[in-house]
C-alpha cells in the first residue's frame, strides 16, 4: 500500500479565516427527513383524525399514535440483497361503534417507510437515490404590473398552499377586477361584500384611504350586484359557469371555497404577509392561515398606492424572497397526505356496507393506498433520482442540489431566460457558476457553501454585524428578503488585528447592487471570500481569474472524474478538501478517542480510553451506480493514538483526508510537431507505467433463470456445442467462480432453455428411453461478456425464490456477476484540469521522445498554449507556476477564491525555488535534442481523468443487423451499427464530383439489397462488379409518395 506524505500547508497575504465554520454540507436533508419522522405523520394523522361514516352515528375511527418498527437489514445488506432499506410503520387505531357503545383498540401496519442513511440518501431496490429539493414559488401575496393603453396598473396573486389562486387587478376604467382560478372576471366589490361581517352596510367604509375609497364606490356603482345575497350569486356564477342557483346554496359553496379546510396560505404566506404590511407577528396570528376581510383590505390599498406612485415596481419573481425550497420532509408529507385522504374515502365507503356488529378497526382500514404512493415517490418522482457516483464530490454536489423542475415546478421546454440567469439575490445562497450546460441550464443549481434553509423554507446565509466599521463576532442569518434592507461588504475588505475596516470608503451591495458607502454605514460583511460559491467550485484555485463560462465546466467536471488507484491531493488546493471529505461520510471516522489494535484490508479495531474495543469494516471494491469502485484503505498504523473525530480510513477518492479527484502532473504548455492540435493531449508513457490516471471500473451482469411455457429453464456447465476451455472456470451448477479472468464472449452463468418439442424419430425415442430428459433439444441462452468488457470476477450472488429472496412472477433465480476491470489511460480518454481545460489524448510517447528540462527531467503532459488566450482561464497559468513552486519547496498552496496568491507572491515563490520569476525555462526536444527556440512555461498542473473512457466508446462493425424499413445498418454501439454517411457527407463527395465513389455508397455499400450481395459474390470470385439496383431507401420514398395518393412510375431513360 503506497502512503502518501501530508505536506504543510501554506496560505498568502490575502487569505482570511472564515468568520463562521463550514456548516454540515448535507445537513439540510438530514433535518428535513427527521422533521418529518418526529411531527410531519403527526400532523397528517391528526388532519384525518376521527373519520366518521357519513351518516355520523355509526363509526368513529381516530389514529391514536404511530412508531416505527426496527428495519430487519442495514444499509449495506439492502445494497447487497437488492432490497429496499425501510422501516414499517404502524399505527395505533381506536374504533367506537356508536350504536353498541363499544370502543376497540388495535395495532394496524400502516406502510414500509424507506429510511434515510446518515450521509442523506435512500436505498431503494439496492440502489441509491437522492431526493432533491425543490425550488418553488413561495405561497402569498405578489404585487403585479401590466401595460395597458400607455399607463402601468397594478394587482396582486395571492397564491395560497392549498385552494383557489385569487388574481386582483387594476383596470385601465380605474376599477379592480378579481378572478378566482383564472375564471370570469368580476368586481371587487363583491368579494368584500362576500368576506365582509354580516350586517355591513356600505363595504366602502371599510376603507381608511380616500382614494381606495373613491374607487370601491366607483366599483359599487357598477357592480351587478347590489346585495350580499346577490355578491354570493355572481361569484358563483363566474366559478360555475351556466349553473342555476340560489343565494343560500351560492353562499354555502362561495364560503367553502374559502374555508379551512379548502383554502390554507400557509404558515409561510402568512408570516411574510404580515412581516410586510407590520401586522402582528405572534404565534395565534401567524396559525391564521386562511383570507380575511382585513388581508384583502391591505392589499387592496396597496394596489392604490401603487397605481398612484409613479416609479413603483413591482415584486420581482426571480428574487429569491419570492422563492422557497421544498426539501423531502414537506414533499413527502403531501404524498403522505394524499393516500391517508384516499384511506379516508375507503373507510367511510366501508362504513356505510359493514354491518352495526363489526367492532374491530382492522375491518375498516386497508393501507394500501399510502403503501402505493409512497412507492410511487421513490420509485417515479422526478425529483426521486438515480445518484451520482462518479467521485465523491459527485455525491456530494448531488445532495446540494436545487431544482426548479418536477411536479408543479417549471417546464425546461417553457422556462425563460429571465428565470434561468443568475439573479443578484442568489448570493450566498445559490451558486453562480455551477449549473448544467444543456437545456436545463439555471434550472438545476447548487446550493452555496455557506447556505441554511430556514423553517420556511428560504435560503439564508452568514453574515458578521459590524458596528460603526467594527467587525462584531456576532453572526446573523439573513434572507433574501431581509438583505434588503442593508450595506453589505465583501469578505476581502481589509481589515486591522482589532477587527476595524480600513478603508474610509467600503464597496458594499445596497439591495443587491454595487455601491460605495462610508465605513461606518456598514451594516454586515461577508464571512467568508468562497461564501458565493458551491463546493465543487470553491475547489478550483485562483476561480477570480477564470472565465465564469470555464469555471462551470471545472465544477461539473471535477464531479465527471474517476477515482485513481493511488490518490493524490493537489499540490495548490483551496482550502475546502478536507471539510468536503468528511461530509460525504465515505471516510472512516473515530467515534472514540483511543489506540489503533488491529488493522487489516477489511476491518480497523480502536480500543477506547474506556476500555471498551470498537470495530470499524472497511469497504472494498463496492460498485457505485457509475460503475467507480469505492474502497477505504487505512490511513493509520498500528497502536497509533487517535482522537475522536480523526480519519482512520480514507476512501478511493481521498488522501490524507482531502477530497483528491486527479493527479499533479508535470505540465509543459507548448505544440509539438501538431500532435496537440485544437486541444489534444500528448502524454508520457510514464503516466501508463506508473498507473498514475490508473482506475478500477466495476460492471454487473444479471441473468435470470425464468419457468417457461416450454419447461424450466436450467444453469449448468454442461452446455451443447462449447469446448472445454469456455467451461473451466464454471461451477456445477454453471456459475463463473469469483477471481476468473474473464474476456468478451467468455461464459459468466451457463444456461440451457428447453426448445419447442418436435416430432419424434423411433431413435430419438430410444435415446429419450434410455438418457431420460437429457437428450431432449435445448438451446444455449446463457450469459456471456459483452464485446469490449473484460475484467476479474469479484462477486457473485444468487437469489432464489426457493428461499423466498425473489416474488416476481416466473423467475425462479436471478444472478448477478460482478466483473472488476482495471482500466489505464489510454489514447482517446479524456483528461481535464479544474479550469475547463480539456481535451482527449492523441499520442502516448515514450518518456525518451517527450521535451526535457534542463536537468533531464521529462515533461509528462504537453498542452497546447492555444487554448488559454480565447478560454480565459488565465487561473491554469497561475496554477501551474505556483504548482512548480509547491513541489520543489514542498507544501501544499492554498488560495481560496478571491483570497489567493497575488501575481507578486508566485513570482517570489518561485525564485525562493530556484526557477525563473517568468515561470518559463528552456526545454530540450527528446526526439533530436536541440532546445526549442523559445522558453517554454512548464509547471505541475492538477489534471483528471473523466468518466469518458474511451474502453466504453470504441466500437466497430463488420457484418451487423439491419433496419427493417430501409435496410440500412443500423447506429449507434449498442445496436452493433456502423457509421453513416450522411447527408453532409453525400455533399462533400459532390463538391469534390466523385460520381462512381458517391453511387457506390449511396447503394451496394448501403441498402441496395441485390447489389450488396452481387457484388460480395463478384469480389469473391474475382468479377467485375455488376451495376447497382435501386436502394431500399428510395423504394421507401415511393411507398411514402404513393400513400399520398400520388401515381408513380419509373422509367428506364434511353
Amino acid at each position: 500500500m503506497t502512503k502518501t506524505i501530508k505536506r504543510e500547508q501554506k496560505h498568502f497575504k490575502k487569505y482570511n479565516e472564515s468568520r463562521v465554520e463550514l456548516p454540515n454540507l448535507v445537513e439540510a436533508q438530514l433535518l428535513s427527513y427527521q422533521a418529518f419522522v418526529d411531527k410531519g405523520i403527526a400532523e397528517v394523522l391528526s388532519e384525518f383524525t376521527p373519520i366518521e361514516d357519513y351518516s355520523g352515528k355509526k363509526f368513529k375511527i381516530e389514529f391514536l399514535d404511530y412508531e416505527f418498527i426496527k428495519p430487519d437489514t442495514n444499509e449495506f445488506e439492502a445494497k447487497s440483497n437488492k432490497q429496499n432499506y425501510q422501516a414499517g410503520i404502524k399505527a395505533k387505531v381506536k374504533l367506537t361503534n356508536k350504536i353498541l357503545k363499544i370502543e376497540k383498540e388495535q395495532e394496524i401496519f400502516l406502510t414500509d417507510f424507506p429510511m434515510m442513511t446518515e450521509h442523506g440518501t435512500f436505498i431503494i431496490n439496492g440502489v441509491e437515490r437522492v431526493v432533491v429539493p425543490q425550488l418553488a414559488r413561495s405561497f402569498g401575496m405578489f404585487f403585479t404590473m401590466q401595460e395597458l393603453k400607455g399607463g402601468r396598473y397594478f394587482g396582486v396573486k395571492i397564491l395560497p398552499a392549498r385552494g383557489s389562486w385569487i388574481e386582483m387587478d387594476t383596470e385601465p376604467d380605474g376599477m379592480i377586477y378579481v378572478k378566482i382560478d383564472r375564471k370570469r372576471k368580476f368586481l371587487v366589490s363583491s368579494l368584500l361584500r362576500v368576506l365582509a361581517p354580516e350586517g355591513t352596510e356600505n363595504v366602502a367604509d371599510l376603507f381608511k384611504d380616500k382614494a381606495t375609497k373613491e374607487i370601491i364606490e366607483k366599483c359599487i356603482k357598477h357592480d351587478p350586484a347590489k346585495n350580499r345575497g346577490d355578491s354570493f350569486i355572481e361569484i358563483h356564477k363566474r366559478l360555475r359557469d351556466g349553473e342555476l342557483t340560489t343565494a343560500s346554496h351560492a353562499e354555502v359553496f362561495v364560503n367553502s371555497v374559502f374555508s379551512e379546510e379548502r383554502y390554507d396560505l400557509h404558515k409561510v404566506g402568512r408570516h411574510y404577509f404580515n412581516q410586510r404590511f407590520d401586522k402582528p407577528m405572534d404565534k395565534k396570528e401567524l396559525e391564521r392561515t386562511t383570507l380575511s376581510i382585513d388581508d384583502l383590505i391591505t392589499s387592496i390599498e396597496y394596489i392604490v398606492s401603487l397605481n398612484n406612485t409613479p416609479n413603483a415596481l413591482p415584486d420581482d419573481i426571480d428574487h429569491l424572497g419570492s422563492r422557497r425550497l421544498k426539501y423531502f420532509g414537506e414533499m413527502i408529507q403531501q404524498k403522505f397526505r394524499v393516500g391517508m385522504f384516499q384511506i379516508q374515502r375507503n373507510i367511510q365507503d366501508r362504513m356505510s356496507i359493514i354491518g352495526v356488529d363489526a367492532t374491530l378497526p382492522m375491518q375498516f382500514v386497508s393501507p394500501r393506498p399510502l403503501q402505493a404512493r409512497i412507492k410511487e415517490f421513490f420509485t417515479t418522482n422526478q425529483l426521486s433520482q438515480f445518484m451520482l457516483q462518479d467521485n465523491i464530490l459527485a455525491e456530494l454536489e448531488h445532495l446540494r442540489t436545487v431544482s426548479a423542475l418536477g411536479p408543479g415546478g417549471l417546464v425546461r421546454e417553457r422556462a425563460s431566460i429571465e428565470v434561468r440567469d443568475v439573479h443578484p439575490s442568489h448570493y450566498g445562497r445559490l451558486c453562480p457558476i455551477q449549473t448544467p450546460e444543456g437545456q436545463n441550464i439555471g434550472l438545476i443549481l447548487r446550493l452555496a457553501n455557506y447556505a441554511k434553509v430556514n423553517d420556511f423554507g428560504m435560503i439564508e446565509t452568514p453574515y458578521a454585524k459590524v458596528v460603526k466599521g467594527q467587525v462584531t463576532k456576532e453572526i446573523a442569518f439573513l434572507n433574501a428578503a431581509d438583505e434588503q434592507r442593508y450595506n453589505i461588504a465583501d469578505a476581502t475588505v481589509e481589515i486591522d488585528a482589532n477587527g476595524k475596516i480600513k478603508d474610509k470608503l467600503v464597496e458594499v451591495r445596497i439591495a443587491g447592487n454595487p455601491g460605495m458607502v462610508g465605513k461606518d454605514k456598514v451594516d454586515y460583511i461577508d464571512v467568508s471570500s468562497k461564501q458565493a460559491f458551491s463546493v465543487a467550485t470553491s475547489m478550483i484555485p485562483f476561480l477570480n481569474h477564470d472565465d465564469a463560462n470555464r469555471a462551470l465546466m471545472g465544477s461539473n467536471m471535477q464531479k465527471q472524474s474517476v477515482p485513481c488507484i493511488n490518490p493524490d491531493a493537489p499540490l495548490v488546493a483551496t482550502g475546502i478538501e478536507e471539510r468536503a471529505a468528511r461530509a460525504t461520510g465515505r471516510m472512516v471516522l473515530a467515534k472514540e478517542s483511543g489506540v489503533v489494535t488491529a488493522m487489516d484490508a477489511n476491518m480497523i479495531k480502536v480500543k477506547g480510553n474506556d476500555g471498551k474495543e470498537i470495530e470499524y469494516p472497511l469497504i472494498s471494491f463496492m460498485r457505485t451506480n457509475n460503475f467507480s469502485a469505492l474502497s477505504q484503505r487505512p490511513s493509520v498504523d498500528l497502536n497509533q493514538k487517535v482522537k475522536k473525530g480523526d480519519i482512520l480510513a480514507d476512501c478511493s477518492s481521498t488522501d490524507n483526508g482531502q477530497i483528491s479527484l486527479g493527479q499533479n502532473i508535470l505540465i509543459a504548455f507548448m505544440s509539438w510537431y501538431g500532435a496537440n492540435y485544437e486541444d489534444a493531449i500528448i502524454i508520457s508513457d510514464r503516466l501508463v507505467k506508473e498507473d498514475k490516471f490508473t482506475s478500477i471500473q466495476v460492471e454487473e451482469f444479471m441473468e435470470d433463470v425464468r419457468d417457461t411455457k416450454l419447461g424450466e429453464e436450467v444453469t449448468t456447465h454442461d452446455i451443447p456445442n462449447v469446448g472445454e476451455g469456455k467451461l473451466k472456470n464454471l461451477d456445477e451448477d454453471g456459475i463463473i467462480r469469483v477471481g476468473a479472468e474473464v474476456f468478451p464472449g467468455d461464459i459468466l452463468v451457463g444456461k440451457i432453455t428447453p426448445k419447442g418439442e418436435t416430432q419424434l424419430t423411433p431413435e430419438e425415442r430410444l435415446l429419450r428411453s434410455i438418457f431420460g430428459e437429457k437428450a431432449q433439444d435445448v438451446k444455449d441462452t446463457s450469459l456471456r461478456v459483452k464485446g469490449g468488457k473484460r475484467g476479474f470476477v469479484i462477486g457473485v450472488k444468487v437469489f432464489s425464490r426457493d428461499k423466498g429472496e425473489i416474488n416476481e412472477p416466473g423467475v425462479i433465480k436471478r444472478i448477478y456477476v460482478e466483473v472488476a476491470q482495471l482500466r489505464n489511460v489510454s489514447v482517446g480518454d479524456k483528461l481535464a484540469g479544474r479550469h475547463g481545460n480539456k481535451g482527449v489524448i492523441s499520442r502516448v510517447l515514450p518518456r525518451e521522445d517527450m521535451p526535457y528540462m534542463a536537468d533531464g527531467t521529462p515533461i509528462d503532459i504537453i498542452l497546447t498554449p492555444l487554448g488559454v488566450p480565447s478560454r480565459m482561464n488565465l487561473g491554469q497559468i497561475l496554477e501551474l507556476h505556483l504548482g512548480m513552486a509547491a513541489k520543489k519547496l514542498n507544501y501544499q498552496a492554498v488560495v481560496p477564491p478571491f483570497a489567493g496568491a497575488t501575481e507578486e507572491e508566485i513570482k517570489d515563490e518561485l525564485e525562493k525555488a530556484g526557477y525563473s520569476r517568468s515561470g518559463t525555462m528552456p526545454l530540450y526536444d527528446g526526439l533530436t535534442g536541440e532546445k526549442f527556440n523559445q522558453d517554454i512555461a512548464v509547471g505541475y498542473m492538477y489534471m483528471l481523468k473523466l468518466h469518458h473512457m474511451v474502453d466504453d466508446k470504441m466500437h466497430s462493425r463488420s457484418i451487423g443487423p439491419y433496419s427493417l424499413i430501409n435496410q440500412q445498418p443500423l447506429g449507434g454501439k449498442a445496436q452493433r451499427g456502423g457509421q453513416r454517411f450522411g447527408e453532409m457527407e453525400v455533399w462533400a463527395l459532390l463538391g469534390h464530383g466523385t460520381a462512381h465513389i458517391l453511387r457506390e455508397v449511396l447503394t451496394i455499400k448501403s441498402d441496395d439489397i441485390i447489389g450488396r450481395s452481387a457484388a460480395f459474390d463478384a469480389i469473391v470470385k474475382g468479377n467485375e462488379i455488376p451495376e447497382p439496383n435501386l436502394p431500399a431507401s428510395f423504394k421507401v420514398l415511393l411507398k411514402n409518395l404513393r400513400g399520398l395518393a400520388l401515381d408513380i412510375d419509373l422509367k428506364k431513360s434511353k
